[in-house]
C-alpha cells in the first residue's frame, strides 16, 4: 500500500509547521487553563476577577497596601454591636495600645456568609490579638467552621471584610497564607507518610528549610514531635495512628514552619479527657507571638 509522506500534503506545509502548531496549541491551552482555573468558581476558594492579570496584587502579593485604620473600625463596630443589642449593659474591656500594635492581629467587620436563604454567619465583628487564644464557642451549625473557611480563603464571604496581619483577605490571600497554619475539623493526612515526614513536608512548604539550615530545621521538626508527645511514633505511618494521635499530628502541622496566625477547628475532637487537657497546654505553650483562633462546642474548653 502507498505510504503517506509530507510530499502528499499541500505545497508549503512542512514538518516544521506541524511542530509550530503543536507548540502553539500547548501554549494556548496552557494559558487558557491557567486563566480559567483562577476565575471560574469551584467548591472551595475565591475566584479572582477576570482582570486579575492586570492587577499589582497578583504579581506582587507581598506588596500592596495594608488595611489602615481597620483595627479601630472593627473594635468600634464590635463594641457598638454589643452595646446596641443589650442597651449598653455589657461592660467591654477596650484593647490596650500594646495589643493593637501587634503585627499579626486579625480584624473582622460585618463578615457575612449566606447559602441561598440560609445565613451561616451574620455580620460578625471581632478583633483577635497576638499572644492570645480566641475561642469561638457554639453548637454544631453555628457558623464556626464557616468563619474559619472565610478567613483562610476556602470560601468567599457574601459581604463584609476581614484582615490578617494588615492584609485584606479579599485581595491578598496569597500573601496571608505564607504565615497561616490550619488544623481542619477532619484530619488531612497522607497514609503513606510517617509522623516525621508529615512535619518535614509541611515545613518545606512553609519555607522553613529555605530560611534555616537543614540541621536547625530538623531539630525544630523533632521538637514539634516531642511537644505533642509523638516522639515514640515519629517513624509510624499516619494510617497506623489512633484517632487522638492523628489530631495531635494535625495540631503540630498547624504550628509548623513558624505560622503566625493559627486556626484550630475543633482540635480536640475525638480525644480522651487526658489528651484534651494535654493539647490545651500545647496550645498555651505555642501562643507566644501568635494569634490563635480555635472553635469548640465544649464549655470547659
Amino acid at each position: 500500500p502507498d505510504t503517506l509522506t509530507f510530499s502528499d500534503f499541500p505545497s508549503g506545509f512542512t514538518f516544521r509547521d506541524v511542530v509550530f502548531f503543536l507548540l502553539f496549541d500547548c501554549l494556548l491551552w496552557g494559558v487558557l487553563s491557567w486563566y480559567l482555573n483562577r476565575v471560574v468558581r469551584g467548591d472551595y476558594g475565591r475566584p479572582r476577577p477576570f482582570y486579575f492579570p492586570f492587577t499589582r496584587q497578583y504579581w506582587c502579593p507581598g506588596g500592596g497596601r495594608t488595611v489602615s485604620g481597620e483595627r479601630e473600625e472593627a473594635e468600634a463596630a464590635s463594641m457598638r454591636a454589643a452595646e446596641g443589642g443589650t442597651g449598653g449593659s455589657i461592660p467591654i474591656e477596650p484593647a490596650s495600645d500594646a495589643l493593637k500594635a501587634q503585627d499579626n492581629n486579625v480584624h473582622i467587620r460585618g463578615l457575612t456568609k449566606k447559602y441561598g436563604d440560609k445565613v451561616a454567619v451574620d455580620g460578625l465583628n471581632l478583633s483577635m490579638y497576638s499572644g492570645q487564644v480566641t475561642a469561638l464557642l457554639g453548637h454544631n451549625g453555628a457558623g464556626k467552621t464557616t468563619t474559619i473557611n472565610m478567613l483562610t480563603g476556602m470560601v468567599a464571604p457574601t459581604s463584609g471584610h476581614a484582615s490578617i496581619s494588615g492584609k485584606d483577605i479579599r485581595t491578598q490571600m496569597g500573601a496571608i497564607r505564607n504565615d497561616v497554619g490550619i488544623c481542619l475539623q477532619h484530619d488531612c493526612l497522607f497514609p503513606q507518610l510517617t509522623v516525621k515526614e508529615h512535619l518535614q513536608f509541611f515545613s518545606r512548604i512553609k519555607g522553613l528549610y529555605d530560611s534555616k539550615s537543614r540541621k536547625e530545621a530538623d531539630k525544630m521538626v523533632m521538637d514539634a514531635i516531642e511537644d505533642v508527645a509523638l516522639g515514640e511514633k515519629r517513624d509510624t505511618y499516619s494510617k497506623d495512628l489512633s484517632g487522638g494521635m492523628k489530631r495531635k499530628l494535625s495540631v503540630a502541622i498547624a504550628f509548623c514552619g513558624g505560622s503566625k496566625t493559627v486556626f484550630l477547628d475543633e482540635p480536640t475532637s475525638g480525644m480522651d479527657p487526658f489528651s484534651r487537657r494535654f493539647t490545651w497546654n500545647v496550645i498555651r505553650q505555642y501562643r507566644q507571638d501568635r494569634t490563635i483562633i480555635l472553635t469548640t462546642h465544649f464549655m470547659d474548653e
